[in-house]
């Protein structure tokens, strides 16, 4: 008597036969791309903020704006001048949030534009052909 194990073991070593499927991509759905286009710029956008105020916080964290800071002061002879007092985080922060709604919305355009210069542009050349096997 043979166990399960053995069974799926001896199955797994037949070969299986695969089939190969051409297909051609003629239409890409204007809204799905939007949606996409947009939940794309948005995870980036949420990365541009984390990552620009991770900078902020670590450069902030190791001196180099005190440094920064003497060496700036000594050049434009203003002993009051404070890279920190120009770029707080919180004006880091805001400006992240700013850039990362613009590329929000030029992302999302992008997406819209591109689905339909592909929809477009299928009406000439007939569409990808794109080739897929199952294993």
């Amino acid at each position: 008597m043979s166990s399960v194990a053995e069974k799926l073991q001896r199955k797994s070593q037949r070969a299986t036969a695969t089939k190969q499927v051409r297909l051609k991509l003629v239409y890409v759905d204007f809204w799905s791309a939007v949606k996409l286009s947009f939940l794309i710029a948005i995870t980036l956008g949420i990365i541009l903020i984390v990552a620009s105020m991770l900078v902020w916080v670590v450069l902030d964290g190791t001196g180099i704006f005190g440094k920064l800071d003497s060496v700036l002061q000594d050049i434009l002879n203003e002993p009051t001048f404070s890279v920190t007092a120009s770029f707080s985080l919180a004006q880091v922060g805001l400006f992240a949030v700013v850039v990362a709604l613009l590329n929000t919305v030029v992302g999302t355009a992008l997406g819209a534009i591109t689905a339909m210069l592909y929809n477009f542009s299928v009406r000439i050349t007939g569409g990808l052909l794109v080739g897929f096997t199952n294993n």
